[in-house]
C-alpha cells in the first residue's frame, strides 16, 4: 500500500512539475482548448440566423483554429466579472471589446491592438443637443459597471465636480442605448462602434460629443503566466493583417451599418408592417425552393420595387423582383407582374448565379457578390473581379471587389475588359442597401417571434404588481 501511494505521489509531482514547464500556449495545445471569455452584444458575440456571429467571436474561432484547438466561451453575468476572472486565470484571454486603459494595464496584460474606437456621450433626436459635459448636470446619465466609460468619467469628474453618474450592474451597452431611445434616461456613454450598430434600428439616437480621444481594443490575458500566448496572438494579428483578412472582418460587420439614412429606416419598417405581409409567404416558400433566407430575397424585393407587385422602370424591367424580359423568358416566366412568378423567378435567378460562382469564395463574400451579378450582371462582375485581382487584391472577397467595380465606368478600365463599359457604383449601392434591407429585417423578424412566445397576462390591464 505504501508502495502504491508512493508512486501516485511520484506520478502527481511529476504531473505538476511537466505542468510548471510547459508555457501557456503548449498548456493550450496540449488540452487541446482554447477558453474564451466574450459577453453577448452585437459587437462582440451573439446567435444570428446561421449560428454564432460577432467581431469578437469570429476573431476568438480564428486563433483557436490558428493555435489548432477548439473554442470554448464563457459568457459571465456582467462587465466588471471579466477582468477578475482574467486575474484568477479562469480563462485563457477575454475578447470582449475591452478598451485598453491605463488603470486596466496595470492589472492584465493587452495584446496587439485591433480596432480603434471613441467614446460618446448619447443622447435622444428631441431633446437639446449637449455641447459639453456643462450641459448635462440636470440629466439622468448611466453607464455599465466596470466600463471604460467609468473611468473617463471619473477622469472629467476632476474639472466638472458636479458631473454625476450611475453605474448600472444589470444592463449591456446596448440596453443603455435602449434605454435612451425610450426615454426612460437621458444619457448613456457608448463606443463608436457600438453606436455605429445600434444607430441600424433607432436613428432617434445620437452622438453628442466625444468624451475620449480615438483608444484601442484588445485582447486581455492574465499577467501572473509566461508570455508566450500573449507572442502568439500578436503572430495572429500580424497575419490577420497583412492577408486583409481582419479588414474583411471588420468591414463585414461595419461597413454597410450607416448606408441607410433616417427618413429610409423609418420608410422600410412601416413598409414592413404594411406591405410585406402581403408577400411573405411567397418569399418563403422560395426559401425552401432555392435554400435562400427568405428575408434576404425579401430584402432584394425590397431594394427592387420596394414591394409594389406593378412597379416598373424607365427600362422595362417589371414587377416585385424587378425582372427584365430576356432573364423572364429564360426562367419561363409569363407574368412578371405575378408576385409569386416574380418572387420564384428572381430567388431562381439568384440561385443560378450563386452557383455559378466559384466554390472558392466564401460567405458571406458569396451572397454578396451574387447579387452585385444580380444588378450588374454576371459577366460584369467577372471583369470586376478580374480588376481586382490585377490590382492585387482578393477577387473573392466583397471589400475589394466593391472597389473595382465602380472602374467598370472609366475608359482606361473598361476598354481593357472582355465585357466593356458597366455603372458600377450602382452595385455597390444595390448590395450595401441590401444588407441593410436584411439587417433590418432580421433584426424586426426575431423581435417579432420573441414577442409571439412571450406569455402575455391574462387581464393585461391589471397591475401585475398586485398578484
Amino acid at each position: 500500500m505504501r508502495t502504491l501511494t508512493f508512486t501516485l505521489l511520484l506520478l502527481y509531482m511529476s504531473a505538476c512539475s511537466n505542468e510548471q514547464a510547459m508555457s501557456v500556449l503548449e498548456q493550450i495545445r496540449n488540452e487541446g482548448e482554447l477558453v474564451v471569455i466574450t459577453r453577448n452584444s452585437p459587437t462582440t458575440y451573439y446567435q444570428g440566423p446561421d449560428g454564432s456571429m460577432g467581431l469578437e467571436y469570429e476573431l476568438a474561432n480564428r486563433f483557436a483554429k490558428y493555435l489548432g484547438v477548439k473554442l470554448k466561451l464563457i459568457i459571465p453575468d456582467s462587465l466588471e466579472d471579466i477582468l477578475p476572472m482574467i486575474v484568477r486565470r479562469e480563462a485563457h484571454l477575454a475578447a470582449a471589446g475591452l478598451t485598453v486603459t491605463t488603470d486596466r494595464s496595470k492589472i492584465v496584460r493587452f495584446g496587439p491592438a485591433y480596432q480603434e474606437i471613441t467614446e460618446h456621450l448619447v443622447y435622444r433626436s428631441g431633446s437639446k443637443r449637449p455641447k459639453g459635459l456643462k450641459d448635462i448636470h440636470n440629466g439622468q446619465l448611466e453607464v455599465m459597471a466596470g466600463s471604460s466609460h467609468v473611468e473617463s468619467l471619473q477622469e472629467h469628474a476632476k474639472t466638472h465636480p458636479q458631473l454625476n453618474w450611475k453605474e448600472n450592474r444589470n444592463l449591456s451597452a446596448n440596453e443603455l442605448l435602449n434605454l435612451v431611445n425610450e426615454q426612460v434616461i437621458d444619457y448613456t456613454i457608448a463606443d463608436s462602434n457600438d453606436l455605429t450598430l445600434f444607430k441600424r434600428y433607432h436613428k432617434e439616437v445620437h452622438a453628442a460629443f466625444a468624451i475620449s480621444e480615438p483608444q484601442s481594443l484588445a485582447w486581455a490575458m492574465p499577467y501572473n503566466t509566461d508570455n508566450s500566448l500573449q507572442a502568439e496572438a500578436k503572430n495572429f494579428f500580424r497575419k490577420l493583417r497583412s492577408s486583409g483578412e481582419l479588414e474583411q472582418l471588420i468591414e463585414r460587420y461595419y461597413g454597410h451599418a450607416d448606408q441607410l439614412g433616417f427618413v429610409g429606416t423609418r420608410l422600410y419598417l412601416r413598409h414592413i408592417k404594411t406591405r410585406l405581409q402581403d408577400f411573405q409567404n411567397s418569399f418563403e416558400k422560395a426559401e425552401k425552393a432555392y435554400n435562400i433566407d427568405w428575408r434576404l430575397l425579401a430584402a432584394i424585393g425590397y431594394q427592387e420595387s420596394h414591394w409594389r407587385p406593378k412597379a416598373k422602370s424607365p427600362t422595362g424591367v417589371r414587377g416585385i423582383m424587378m425582372l427584365t424580359q430576356v432573364t423572364a423568358r429564360q426562367l419561363n416566366i409569363d407574368n412578371r407582374l405575378d408576385p409569386e412568378q416574380s418572387i420564384d423567378g428572381g430567388a431562381r435567378y439568384l440561385r443560378r448565379i450563386l452557383d455559378r460562382l466559384p466554390n472558392s469564395i466564401g460567405e458571406p463574400d458569396k451572397t454578396w457578390l451574387a447579387l452585385a451579378a444580380y444588378n450588374v450582371g454576371y459577366y460584369h462582375l467577372k471583369d470586376a473581379r478580374k480588376i481586382t485581382q490585377q490590382l492585387g487584391k482578393d477577387p473573392d472577397k466583397w471589400i475589394d471587389v466593391k472597389e473595382s467595380l465602380p472602374l467598370l465606368s472609366q475608359k482606361k478600365w473598361y476598354k481593357k475588359t472582355q465585357y466593356g463599359y458597366a455603372r458600377g457604383n450602382e452595385p455597390v449601392h444595390y448590395v450595401e442597401n441590401i444588407r441593410i434591407y436584411y439587417d433590418l429585417l432580421t433584426w424586426h423578424d426575431d423581435k417579432e417571434l420573441a414577442r409571439r412566445n412571450t406569455p402575455q397576462l391574462l387581464f393585461p390591464d391589471v397591475d401585475s404588481s398586485v398578484f
